[in-house]
């Protein structure tokens, strides 16, 4: 006999669970007591939103479930962010809430929510453990819906009466993958379609990559002279150097990416849903039929047909679907071997950065710098500002597991999201960018960091302002500022009085040995950069977008 709380314990460790985010709560301490006695580690963090989205990246950078525990009410309801982002994401994360007891509920007992009503739109399954006896069922039965098809977070309610109750269960097994593989004739076709084309073009997306499937797609492209690009914040799925490399599908796409793209004869999407964002509004592959040949690849068959209506649907996850046609060779000398070198030539310049512009520090010179000092497996993290623009079109990601960044477009992000990564990754340098307000958001969790010894580095780009909505307002609404103007704290001193090491950068030469005593400081570091507010965008300043509405 056990009790339901040694039960979620012994189901998380059958798993293959390491550890957990947590931000405590009286509706789960018999989950907390079987905790003491676990080889899992529990990493407290500072608020729930903080902690769901530490489990998000975990899930993005290695493909098995994050994990979180939070308490009920308003402890679930801070716990949302990240699993909206997990949603939208596909990122592999299990959401653990305590919930009222069994006798309480519809009474509108104290913090009680209705969690599959409240979670029904953005998780991917919700469930409530009435009995302790099924809870090994319940509990792999989420690891399994959390990491098959198109991967997702599941939300597991947790009566706080059942994980008191004892109860005799049998032995949590862990869940079993599922994987879905390409078929021969599919793959034939496929290989037709590429023979017959002319001008083909390849975006990699989504989800359920490993190392080794983006080595793969790496030489498939070599063996058909592909280019290729990648979808919005998955950059990390090709080497940015590589000869094939086109750039990144996101927002504010490389005008000769785009037209690329869009006069391609085959497109082949291998992964990715190709949302709003990266389709530039649906432009790029018109919805529901694309104007190109469409081949899209994806692990969930729900997803094959929903949004684009394509020429070939592959029903396959991305690993298995470059396992089997790696195998593939092209009938003959492919006739647009050019194209690729083009596009990559094109993109060497896109990606590099502008030297001047308004205000005492300039971005690009710092951008170029941390190109050559950062080792290729360093991890960067990011939220969602127009800050984010110097990372995503100016750092050249070279490997895999190296980019924690929703698509979802969350403030608040890059913190937290650096936390996890050095947990997980402790010999990895892990840098965290964040404008101003992103910071504000989740920036407690730099508690986080100095409490676990994690030393992350964290460059605020400060310019006192909600920079992205104040640069639509602008060109909407110039001159007519409300509520985009920011007070900020000194972030510098924040970081030292947290325990941490503080710099603030107010010319662009005084970042590198700024950076340079974060790094040997061997502390968990905040870099602010006092940026001017005109340097909205790398090359556009406010008064540009005001002047040209």
């Amino acid at each position: 006999m056990k009790t339901g709380g040694q039960l979620i314990v012994d189901a998380l460790e059958a798993n293959g669970v390491d550890r957990i985010y947590c931000v405590p709560g009286e509706s789960y301490l018999a989950v907390l007591d079987a905790l003491h006695d676990s080889k899992i580690r529990s990493i407290v963090c500072r608020q729930e939103g903080g902690a769901a989205m530490m489990a998000d990246c975990q899930g993005r950078l290695t493909g098995k479930p994050g994990i979180c525990f939070v308490t009920r009410g308003p402890g679930a309801t801070n716990a949302s962010a990240g699993v909206h982002i997990a949603m939208q994401d596909s990122i592999p994360m299990i959401l653990f809430i305590g919930q009222v007891a069994s006798h309480t509920k519809e009474r509108e007992a104290f913090q009680e929510v209705n969690y599959r009503a409240f979670f029904g739109d953005i998780a991917k399954w919700v469930v409530e453990i009435d009995d302790a006896a099924r809870i090994p069922e319940l509990v792999t039965r989420a690891f399994s819906v959390a990491t098959s098809g198109r991967p997702g977070p599941v939300v597991v309610s947790l009566p706080e009466d059942m994980l008191t109750s004892e109860a005799e269960a049998p032995a949590a097994l862990p869940a079993t993958p599922v994987e879905t593989r390409p078929g021969e004739e599919e793959l034939s076709k496929l290989e037709a379609l590429l023979n017959g084309a002319k001008n083909p073009f390849v975006i990699l997306g989504g989800t359920r990559w490993d190392e080794e499937a983006v080595a793969r797609i790496q030489k498939i492209s070599e063996t058909w002279a592909l280019p290729v690009g990648v979808s919005f914040r998955r950059q990390m799925l090709f080497d940015h150097l590589h000869e094939n490399y086109a750039g990144d599908v996101g927002i504010g796409v490389n005008p000769k990416l785009a037209k690329a793209i869009k006069e391609a004869d085959v497109v082949l999407l291998v992964g990715g849903r190709f949302g709003e964002m990266p389709s530039s509004d649906y432009t790029l592959l018109k919805s529901p039929y694309p104007d190109q040949k469409l081949v899209h690849v994806h692990a969930d068959a729900d997803e094959l047909g929903r949004v684009y209506r394509p020429t070939l649907a592959i029903n396959a996850s991305p690993a298995a679907f470059v396992e089997a046609f790696a195998k593939r060779r092209p009938a003959s000398a492919p006739a647009w071997t050019g194209t690729a070198k083009a596009l990559h030539a094109a993109y060497l310049e896109w990606s590099t950065p502008p030297l001047t512009g308004p205000g005492a520090v300039q971005m690009g010179p710092i951008m170029n710098w941390l190109e050559k000092v950062l080792p290729q497996d360093a991890i960067l993290t990011n939220g969602a500002g127009n800050y984010a623009t110097w990372v995503h079109r100016f750092h050249r990601f070279r490997r895999f597991a190296t980019q924690g960044a929703p698509t979802s477009g969350s403030m608040g992000y890059g913190t937290p999201a650096a936390v996890a990564a050095k947990s997980l990754f402790p010999e990895r340098e892990v840098i965290a960018f964040a404008g101003d307000g992103c910071f504000m958001m989740n920036g407690q969790e730099f508690a986080t960091a100095v409490q676990y010894g994690l030393p992350i580095i964290v460059i605020v780009v400060n310019n006192g302002t909600y920079g992205t909505i104040r640069m639509h307002q602008e060109r909407e609404y110039p001159g007519r500022v409300e509520a985009t103007d920011l007070k900020n704290p000194d972030f510098a001193a924040l970081a030292r009085a947290y325990g941490g090491h503080g710099e603030t950068v107010r010319e662009t030469d005084e970042f590198a040995p700024a950076f340079e005593r974060a790094r040997s400081s061997g502390k968990p570091a905040i870099i602010e950069i006092k940026l001017d507010p005109e340097a909205i965008t790398p090359t556009r300043t406010l008064s540009d977008i005001r002047n040209k509405r």
